[in-house]
């Protein structure tokens, strides 16, 4: 579908800083950048970021690999699909061939979710500008709201028509199937007749963005009063849309919060739309429901800064203060802005302007802590009950907060407000926070960057995931692909010149490895590091032929991601590898040292596999000898029994050929 050449240019302009930072907020650490990791819940930055390798990598769960397949993970894209967004971000004209039927089929269904909310998205776009309906119904509500023409663009605003089934009816007649329409939520299918009805009808249309600009979702507000209709419908969760994974606005929103370091967070669609034309750009809305873990992490990989608008209703302001003990609990700063009377940020950003507005936020906005303590404390005033029930309220939140520093000075401060004994909250926040910390599940050990010397044989920890330990065997073929990724088409031979391994024609590492596993009929048994070595022999036909670069861009993202593992230093030659190679090795342990001495390490690599390999079978002969001495099939114990010997013979020779062992470490 995409030709090599093509792929090559895209992945050669995709730098990993440039395309990560759109979704991550990256700092540098030496040579290094370092964020938040966008894959599991990260609270202390764990996903690196390395310019020189054009790779990133997270240290706590292991996800990585190359901007491509960073792409591929974080949108749920496929591996074309990944390229072709970053094609449209560098402006690379990619020329494909028309797909044919069997290939449009062969789109998996979010792919097609994705293609049809798009579609969707146009086709109440162009009906709000176009059609008469949509210019005297939808438009002209837009207008009296007050909002300019390219802010109602911007947002990609629309209008569904009145009529029961005018979209589905033509999204049906342009080729999209009634399934998908149904899975998406556009259209709801009766469970009586199966009719099928518009879900948004008569309502404009706010649609929902992920972070790269994708439609997962719509929102609809109805402009006509009608008894038992919500004002607004949204649509229900599917396979691409999870509301507690969104934000309304955050794709318009990323780069200004990025930019102030703070976020600003409304309720609703048109609070964020009057903001952004009023000028203030880094704000994002809940929309209507309560925050969620999955939310928070969003803002957190721009900010940890938050400031909460309320438009001054009572209920509203408890029942959202439930949501922000979460922010509190992710170590998010959070501070609130009370607008006036009568006011929410929609009408009141209508009436300013960037500067005014905030103005405002900045001389009105109060640390959340002392905030919920003085509303809680005005609304208990002098009765004992309330007030008990009120330090209770706060001592809860303040127990959420991470930071032992931060959660001191409150515990200081609100001491004081409340005219309580300090040593009696800081008694109570610790019960709260020891009762909260024996339901939460062990936190992961999250290595440092220097932390990289871990056994091969030890399981690697993912998060969310059980650990998968590695077999003896895995970690051996593990090792030999260490040489193939990063030196796979040099020569072997020593010092570089002179005589090769075999004696013969120059022999590269991947040369020698097929030859010396060939030979005594041995070959790898992990799938898909097996892939890599028949690939890489394959491949190594071509004198261009560049491993590291070929196995980073694979468009299997597990093998993209050994690969980077392979190239990311998280191996280094162990101590036995220096003392075994000499002094001159201790003196130049480099990646250059490293290379001179592959006429060494990779014989002696494979000659630990096989040695692996034999283990292996000598365990399960014994293990079957056993069960034969058991059954009394005294033969098949003695034919067994003459196998082990000749192995025995094999273990001999290959540990003359090891001497000392070596252990390449992970």
């Amino acid at each position: 579908m995409i030709d090599q050449a093509t792929i090559d240019r895209i992945i050669d302009a995709a730098q990993i800083v440039d395309v990560v930072s759109g979704y991550v907020t990256l700092k540098r650490r030496g040579i290094n950048y370092v964020g938040l990791c966008p894959f599991h819940e990260d609270r202390t930055p764990s996903f690196y970021v390395s310019p020189a390798k054009n790779i990133c990598k997270c240290f706590a769960c292991g996800e990585g690999g190359t901007a491509v397949h960073f792409i591929m993970k974080h949108e749920q894209l496929s591996y074309f699909d990944a390229l072709r967004h970053l094609a449209k971000k560098y402006n690379i004209e990619i020329q494909e061939r028309e797909l044919t039927e069997e290939q449009k089929q062969a789109y998996n269904e979010r792919e097609s979710l994705f293609i049809l909310n798009d579609y969707a998205r146009t086709y109440f776009a162009n009906t709000l500008h176009e059609h008469i309906e949509g210019k005297s119904v939808g438009l002209s509500y837009f207008k009296e709201r007050g909002f300019r023409d390219d802010i109602v663009r911007k947002f990609q605003l629309g209008y569904s028509l009145e009529q029961r089934d005018a979209f589905t009816q033509e999204a049906l007649r342009t080729g999209y199937k009634e399934d998908y329409l149904v899975k998406t939520g556009l259209t709801i299918k009766s469970e009586s007749n199966g009719s099928l009805i518009d879900r948004f009808r008569g309502r404009v249309m706010f649609p929902v963005h992920t972070l790269s600009g994708k439609v997962v979702a719509f929102g609809g507000r109805i402009l006509k009063k009608a008894e038992n209709t919500g004002k607004y419908v949204n649509s229900p969760e599917s396979e691409i849309y999870h509301k507690g994974n969104e934000l309304y606005g955050i794709y318009f929103a990323k780069q200004a919060i990025s930019r102030a370091d703070c976020c600003y967070l409304v309720e609703g669609y048109t609070d964020v739309i009057s903001m952004h034309q009023a000028g203030i750009e880094n704000v994002v809305a809940s929309s209507g429901t309560a925050l969620t873990h999955g939310q928070i992490r969003l803002i957190h990989r721009f900010t940890e800064h938050v400031t909460v608008l309320y438009d001054g209703d009572a209920a509203g302001i408890k029942a959202a203060l439930r949501g922000i003990d979460l922010l509190l609990e992710e170590g998010m700063k959070i501070k609130v802005v009370l607008l006036p009377d009568g006011e929410d940020p929609d009408s009141f950003a209508r009436k300013q302007n960037a500067e005014s507005l905030t103005n405002y936020i900045k001389e009105h906005e109060v640390d959340f802590i002392r905030f919920k303590t003085q509303l809680l404390l005005d609304e208990a005033g002098n009765d004992p009950i309330k007030r008990a029930t009120l330090i209770t309220d706060i001592v809860s939140s303040i127990s959420v907060i991470p930071d032992n520093i931060i959660r001191s000075v409150y515990i200081k401060d609100c001491s004081i407000l409340l005219d309580i004994d300090e040593r009696i909250l800081i008694q109570e926040v610790n019960k709260k926070r020891l009762a909260h910390l024996g339901k939460a599940p062990q936190p992961k050990i999250e290595p440092e960057m220097s932390a990289l010397n871990v056994d091969l044989s030890q399981p690697v920890v993912r998060s969310g995931k059980p650990a998968t330990k590695k077999t003896n065997i895995d970690k051996f073929e593990l090792a030999i692909l260490y040489f193939i990724v990063r030196y796979g088409m040099e020569i072997l031979a020593e010092g570089g010149e002179g005589n090769t391994v075999t004696g013969d024609m120059p022999t590269t590492v991947i040369d020698w490895v097929k030859f010396d596993l060939k030979r005594d009929g041995f070959w790898f048994v992990n799938p898909q590091y097996k892939i890599m070595l028949e690939e890489s022999i394959e491949q190594s036909e071509n004198e261009t032929f560049n491993p590291s670069r070929y196995f980073l861009a694979h468009r299997d993202a597990e093998i993209s991601k050994i690969a980077a593992e392979i190239v990311s230093d998280r191996y280094q030659l162990s101590k036995v590898h220096i003392k075994q190679f000499g002094e001159n090795m201790k003196k130049e342990d480099t990646p250059l040292a490293e290379e001179k001495h592959l006429w060494k390490n990779v014989p002696r690599a494979v000659t630990e596999l096989k040695d692996a390999y034999i283990s292996k079978q000598m365990k399960d002969i014994k293990e079957e000898m056993e069960q034969k001495q058991k059954a009394g099939d005294w033969d098949g114990a003695i034919e067994l029994m003459q196998k082990m010997k000749e192995l025995e013979e094999i273990k001999k020779i290959l540990a003359k050929e090891l001497g000392e062992r070596i252990i390449l470490r992970w």
